[in-house]
């Protein structure tokens, strides 16, 4: 069986969405496969979501920040699924994805905008990706080939409502 093909959006790609990506693409064990963009890509990826991510054992050799374009144009992979993680990407028109994915809004705090020393910014990022963590460990554990379209969008949804949804 092949991948679900896994789109996390955030308006930057440089934080959230990057956490996203590394997380499922270790935790979906080759069920899934996750990509990351953004609306308006910063180009670069946040040092402190670099940083969380090697200490937590993930490899961040093929991240990159990078515009949602890419998904859009022809030969891109068919997306199953896509999810915005930030507020500003799920108010905001997004291209048309190949194969018609299933679509939810996972908003979480953005950890980039916290103020502070070093210690409150990496504990901003932390709980970005435990959030995260927690959600896509849901996702993962939905029985998606036996769920009909309407009842997945509306498990998706109630996943993205809370902390520990």
């Amino acid at each position: 069986m092949e991948p679900y093909n896994v789109l996390f959006l955030c308006t930057a790609n440089s934080a959230r969405s990057i956490l996203a990506e590394a997380i499922l693409n270790e935790i979906g064990e080759g069920r899934f496969r996750a990509f990351s963009a953004g609306s308006h890509p910063r180009g670069t990826v946040n040092p402190a979501a670099l940083d969380v991510l090697r200490s937590l054992g993930h490899s961040v050799d093929d991240l990159r920040s990078k515009s949602w374009d890419e998904f859009a144009e022809p030969g891109a992979p068919k997306l199953d699924f896509v999810f915005t993680v930030c507020d500003n990407a799920a108010g905001e028109v997004c291209p048309i994805w190949p194969g018609q994915p299933v679509t939810a809004h996972w908003g979480i705090p953005d950890p980039a905008a916290v103020q502070g020393s070093e210690a409150e910014i990496h504990a901003a990022f932390f709980d970005a990706y435990r959030q995260l963590k927690n959600r896509i460990s849901l996702f993962t554990a939905l029985p998606i080939a036996s769920i009909d379209r309407l009842s997945l969008r509306h498990r998706l949804a109630e996943i993205g409502k809370g902390d520990a949804a």
